[in-house]
């Protein structure tokens, strides 16, 4: 590989935007580093044809970074062509064989790091296994990624070493034998932490992530320590790769830009907001993420629960409402979008008052540090620890109860009618609000240059992986 004059750090994200877009982020924050040290730093993005349009627009001012695409493979079983991120896939039951299919990136990969200058070290998403053997092939430091907090980490952890569900449990939360002061549910947990005897695809594929991980230098987590402390330093403490906390990542990204007077510039949503703000009606936002499998049963349910509550809101979603959106609007003074919009921007609008969220860790650190209080409805994966964290431990929110009481059972428009009114303009809303501007501030000082501990830490991170100071 050819010589440099400045530190070269290679990013390779996971083909979902939920996962590109941290990274991305990362992305800006080592720049920032670069360029308040006497040494630059590089960064090369990798992704794929189909993703490179969505990178490049995310990078468009940043000229120290570079992207590469690398062919994404064809005829994969049961993938359709011409998919290459998760949010296309028809059924996130085909999470395995996407991305298994990755691993035939590697040769295209390999002989790309032939020809760039010389790496400093690699962050790659821990999706990407296989991108462990192709560091060491070439003597270059790796360091995974997940997209995840440390407090989910730490009770599923906690959960496998103490097998607090080696048997059939109750549908009754037990306590964490590390923190007794948590509560869960075996469904709250993924099964590879709560069944004795896991197999099947799946769970191969995420030993093969762990065991990937496990021989890296360290994990990059997007948060700040003064959000999880006690989850932090447990992780430590549990040895393995260290978890450097370098968040919150959408705080490296430039201020948004004023306002342009000319109205009809702005995007469509964010002149309802501007009304909104004008004649004193607070904004709900409604937004579930790009992964979310809802029943229509449930879609309809959504929506009668936000018309029942009375409470403005702006719901983004791709899906089509057909009979479900004819007058809801113009009912409610609601809003419906379909298209991608900026989250950041409209949490920061100051008429959101509030969040319905999934609890995706990126949507959980945005309405953080909009200082937002949120409505957590988790779906999927990590989500139900998230929404834990959020509404017991950091107490920024409330959260919806299914009838079940499984992570997908089934909400009432009666029981999401309630807790919109319980945030929106009850008492418990009042104190998350006032909670979670004292974590904004917290996440702002964590990143602060020369002195946030988040800023401290990567510092520490460069000076180990490159030896600059």
């Amino acid at each position: 590989m050819a010589g440099g004059s400045s530190d070269h750090v290679v990013l390779f994200p996971y083909m979902s935007k939920g996962h590109t877009i941290p990274l991305l982020q990362f992305g800006r924050l080592l720049l920032r580093h670069g360029r308040s040290r006497d040494k630059p730093i590089t960064v090369t993005v990798f992704t794929t044809p189909k993703n490179e349009p969505f990178v490049s627009k995310s990078l468009s001012d940043t000229p120290d970074a570079n992207i590469i695409s690398l062919p994404f493979p064809e005829n994969i079983p049961g993938i359709p062509p011409g998919v290459e991120s998760t949010d296309k896939l028809p059924s996130m039951s085909l999470f395995v064989p996407f991305t298994r299919a990755t691993k035939l990136l590697q040769p295209f990969f390999e002989h790309s790091l032939l020809n760039l200058p010389r790496v400093s070290f690699i962050v790659s998403d821990g999706f990407l296994w296989w991108i462990s053997d192709s560091a060491s092939k070439f003597d270059i430091p790796r360091l995974a990624f997940y997209g995840m907090n440390c407090y989910s980490g730490a009770v599923s952890i906690s959960v496998r070493l103490n097998e607090l569900f080696s048997q059939p449990q109750p549908v009754e939360p037990v306590a964490v034998p590390d923190f007794p002061w948590i509560r869960v549910r075996k469904s709250d947990l993924d099964p590879v932490f709560t069944d004795p005897s896991p197999s099947g695809p799946l769970f191969e594929l995420v030993m093969e992530q762990i065991k990937s991980t496990s021989t890296s230098q360290g994990v990059i987590t997007n948060t700040f320590y003064e959000l999880e402390p006690v989850f932090v330093d447990y992780r430590q403490r549990m040895g393995g790769p260290k978890a450097w906390c370098v968040g919150p990542f959408c705080l490296s990204e430039p201020p948004m830009k004023p306002d342009n007077d000319h109205t009809g510039d702005k995007p469509a949503w964010i002149r309802w907001l501007d009304r909104s703000l004008e004649e004193g009606r607070p904004v709900l936002y409604v937004a579930f993420g790009t992964q979310a499998e809802i029943s229509d049963d449930q879609f309809k349910e959504i929506a009668l629960g936000l018309e029942h509550s009375e409470v403005n809101f702006l719901w983004v979603t791709r899906r089509d409402m057909g009979e479900v959106e004819e007058g809801l609007e113009e009912r409610v003074r609601g809003m419906v979008v379909r298209e991608w919009v900026d989250q950041r921007e409209i949490l920061r609008h100051d008429s959101v008052r509030g969040f319905l969220s999934h609890c995706g860790w990126n949507s959980a650190l945005e309405t953080i540090c909009a200082a937002v209080p949120v409505i957590a409805w988790p779906m999927m994966a990590e989500q139900p620890l998230n929404a834990k964290m959020l509404v017991e431990e950091l107490k920024i929110g409330v959260r919806v109860e299914t009838e079940d009481g499984s992570v997908k059972g089934f909400v009432g428009r009666e029981e999401l009618s309630k807790k919109v009114k319980e945030l929106m303009e009850g008492e418990k809303g009042r104190m998350a609000r006032e909670k979670v501007k004292e974590y904004a501030e917290m996440a702002k000082k964590s990143m602060e240059e020369g002195s946030g501990s988040s800023w401290k830490n990567l510092d520490l991170l460069l000076h180990e992986l490159c030896g600059c100071s």
